[in-house]
């Protein structure tokens, strides 16, 4: 379900670019997958620093939130190896997610090139999309990496990956299920959209998390992602 808008919308006909944010985007946030991640920072923290785990929780939220990763947080403050960091952090259990095909054929008959932008790694990145079973449908990976290891929503980000794909972004659209790294997308010119928790079951994540419904800079908000790519273009053949 998407949910209506009571101001001007930028739409979709002029889309031949179609960039997607990755874990709790391309999969629902119910998955709880990234509560995997976020267990292993704050235990990756904690050995770090020599903290108890409520310090470490502590130091990991607020340098999420300050530098838009707890990764880039670490790295500010203490010198933390980006390796160490992402080989410790994505060491988990891709299990819980399953093939959908209803996502892959919607993203399939999307007009254009299809990249991911993620401030994830590419190693995790490839786990995710070969257990969703759609990868193959996606030009690239921008990662962490390819980032130079800042984070969105930098701004620098964005345009660092723009210049790399050669993408307009004025012809590009940016789905994502955090409604600040959209911000600069939209600012660039490009239609965005936030995804949302459909509301069905629990889901782990912090409150700012899950705002910015109603923000000037999201253009759409849809809770079901394959139906809303499969309705675009249903409304354009």
């Amino acid at each position: 379900m998407t949910e209506a808008r009571q101001r001007p919308q930028r739409g979709f006909g002029h889309i031949d670019t179609w960039v997607f944010d990755l874990d709790n985007t391309l999969y629902p946030h119910h998955v709880n997958l990234w509560q995997q991640v976020d267990a292993r920072i704050g235990e990756y923290i904690g050995k770090f620093l020599d903290v108890d785990p409520v310090e470490a929780r502590r130091i990991q939220k607020d340098y999420y939130k300050r530098f838009g990763t707890s990764m880039r947080g670490m790295m500010t403050e203490h010198g933390v190896s980006a390796d160490d960091y992402l080989a410790y952090v994505h060491r988990i259990d891709h299990s819980p997610l399953e093939p959908n095909p209803a996502m892959g054929a919607a993203i399939e008959k999307l007009p254009g090139r299809k990249l991911i932008l993620t401030n994830g790694s590419t190693a995790h990145a490839g786990k995710v999309l070969e257990r969703l079973g759609f990868g193959h449908h996606f030009e690239a990976v921008f990662d962490i990496i390819a980032a130079e290891l800042e984070p969105k929503p930098a701004p620098q980000t964005y345009r660092r990956f723009l210049e790399r794909h050669r993408v307009d972004a004025a012809n590009a659209a940016m789905f994502e299920d955090l409604a600040r790294n959209l911000v600069v997308p939209h600012q660039l010119g490009m239609t965005t959209v936030l995804v949302v928790p459909d509301g069905t079951q629990e889901v782990v994540r912090e409150d700012w998390e899950l705002e910015g419904r109603g923000a000037p800079h999201v253009d759409h908000v849809t809770e079901d992602l394959a139906g809303f790519l499969a309705g675009l273009t249903t409304r354009s053949a």
